[in-house]
């Protein structure tokens, strides 16, 4: 679309003063626009005003910010496609049985979204238990320690709820090295997850697809420079990936194809 992109991305995940400082280098540079995914709901709300103060037109994604005025929010619906993701586990498990949560940086706004949709899907479910919830930051390393831990402890464990696919990963590790089988689910539908469905280590997962939400918040940037009229908010499809549909995932991050902006308007 003609335009060039400068990528401002903290080492650290979930930073708060390195995003801050990253923010104040990417005004440095006047960009036309900015695409903004902030790593906390409410604590970057001074760089947001910076933003605004600097006069930089600037597109939302993936974690919704509370306050500040955005050209559009662009992303996908955590609440829902957590609770559907749980309600599927919990079909598999019949309705009964004890599971394990693992939940992301519990500040983040996606986890806090995740987990008030597990929680809303384990009303529907009475027979389901909650054994034990951990916060393993969306990290593989930490959901793979956390989860070893948990196995130490837990003779019985018939499910297992992982706010993200990365974490999802690191609890596959963990139960192999314990030599257990534990059916569980992610969020991402990453080609590593993929990879985990098609082998049978993960249930299912949930196409919360940054590439996507990410392609099209740019786009609505672009649009809105170039004088077109943008959504206030763009919320992107669910769906649940498993061992029947998981072929139009099945492909590295780079050959998977951007969605069509008419395609994602026509669907609000």
């Amino acid at each position: 679309m003609g335009a060039r992109i400068a990528h401002y991305v903290p080492d650290q995940p979930d930073d708060l003063a390195q995003q801050q400082a990253l923010v104040e280098r990417a005004i440095a540079e006047r960009p036309d626009a900015a695409v903004f995914v902030p790593v906390h709901a409410t604590a970057m709300g001074d760089s947001v005003c910076k933003l605004e103060v600097a006069r930089i037109p600037t597109v939302n994604y993936l974690n919704r910010l509370a306050e500040g005025r955005f050209v559009s929010y662009v992303g996908s619906d955590d609440y829902r496609l957590a609770r559907d993701i749980a309600a599927y586990l919990f079909r598999h498990l019949g309705g009964k049985g004890e599971i394990a949560i693992l939940e992301g940086v519990p500040d983040a706004v996606t986890s806090q979204e995740r987990m008030r949709g597990f929680r809303d899907a384990l009303k529907d479910a009475p027979g389901m238990r909650v054994a034990a919830t951990r916060a393993a930051d969306y990290q593989q390393e930490t959901a793979r320690r956390v989860m070893s831990g948990l196995l130490a402890e837990m003779h019985r464990l018939d499910g297992i709820l992982c706010a993200n696919d990365v974490m999802a990963l690191g609890a596959i590790e963990a139960l192999e090295a314990a030599g257990r089988r534990v059916p569980l689910v992610g969020v991402n539908a990453i080609p590593e997850a993929i990879t985990a469905i098609k082998r049978g280590a993960l249930l299912a997962t949930v196409d919360f697809d940054a590439l996507k939400i990410a392609s099209i918040a740019t786009e609505a940037a672009i649009r809105y420079l170039r004088g077109e009229r943008v959504p206030a908010e763009i919320i992107l499809p669910v769906s649940i990936v498993d061992a029947t549909n998981y072929q139009p995932w099945d492909r590295p991050l780079e050959a998977r194809e951007s969605p069509r902006w008419e395609d994602v308007i026509a669907r609000r």
